[in-house]
């Protein structure tokens, strides 16, 4: 017990001594010996941080691993949307499609028909080389006989609202292809009136018309024209459903006068009374 009691008396005086030690420290403060901080001195640099731009890196790897034609979408959408010019840098920075580590982008993007190359900048390339409405008036009037929307469409951003605004003043026609399905513009020309004989407009107007659809289909198949309605289609699938078609009631013919509303509206002409 003497020897236990010793022991426990000497770990008490260490406990003291130390406690006594730690609490002298405190008092003094950082050491003398210490060099002074200078005062313009930068404070240490945080930690970085891996995980922050993880997403971002996956994605751009994504995108550079991805097939050759979905990067060249990128690149030629790009372009499209901004219609500028760009150097390979720029569009690694912009869509992440590094043109210069990659031999095949870039070769399949010097060659391609929408994209004009310089030997430094990337740049859209349209079919028709415009850039208002004036300019697009022109060239309609170039295509007598129609020239396809599909390929104005890209000339540049508000191509679209521009032919509709032609079209509304009676400057060009945009008719629809019922083999293709496609609308054309045909310019109109109010420089070049046309006179239609007498006899041709009674001769328009004598004429009448099946009353079935059915008949005028045929009609226009034999003289080799494709239908823009199938009647016998759409009256089976009416007949599925239980829906009965409507008769139709046999209306009084009428004789044109200045009041009658035509419905060949296209073709004013053949009705100036």
């Amino acid at each position: 017990m003497a020897s236990l009691q010793e022991s426990l008396q000497r770990f008490k005086k260490q406990q003291e001594k130390c406690q006594a030690i730690s609490s002298m420290a405190a008092r003094a403060g950082p050491s003398k010996g210490a060099p002074p901080r200078p005062a313009n001195a930068k404070p240490p640099a945080p930690a970085v941080k891996f995980s922050n731009d993880t997403e971002r890196l996956q994605h751009i790897n994504s995108i550079r691993k991805g097939p050759v034609g979905s990067q060249i979408k990128r690149v030629i959408d790009l372009l499209l949307e901004t219609r500028q010019a760009f150097t390979p840098e720029q569009i690694n920075e912009a869509c992440y499609v590094d043109i210069n580590g990659n031999k095949a982008v870039f070769d399949s993007l010097r060659n391609n028909l929408k994209v004009y190359y310089d030997g430094n900048r990337f740049s859209y390339k349209s079919k028709h080389a415009l850039k208002n409405k004036e300019q697009l008036l022109i060239l309609i009037r170039k295509f007598p006989e129609g020239i396809a929307v599909i390929d104005l469409k890209d000339a540049y951003p508000t191509v679209m609202e521009d032919l509709q605004a032609l079209k509304g003043a009676g400057q060009i026609w945009l008719l629809s292809n019922f083999d293709s399905q496609e609308d054309i513009a045909f310019p109109n020309d109010p420089r070049v009136p046309i006179k239609v004989d007498d006899d041709l407009k009674q001769l328009f107007r004598g004429i009448e018309l099946p009353r079935d659809m059915l008949d005028i289909e045929r009609d226009l198949q034999k003289n080799g024209m494709k239908p823009a309605t199938n009647t016998a289609k759409r009256r089976a699938m009416a007949q599925v459903h239980g829906i009965v078609p409507k008769p139709k009631t046999k209306k009084k013919k009428h004789e044109i006068s200045k009041r009658t509303k035509l419905t060949n509206a296209h073709l004013p002409e053949l009705f100036k009374l």
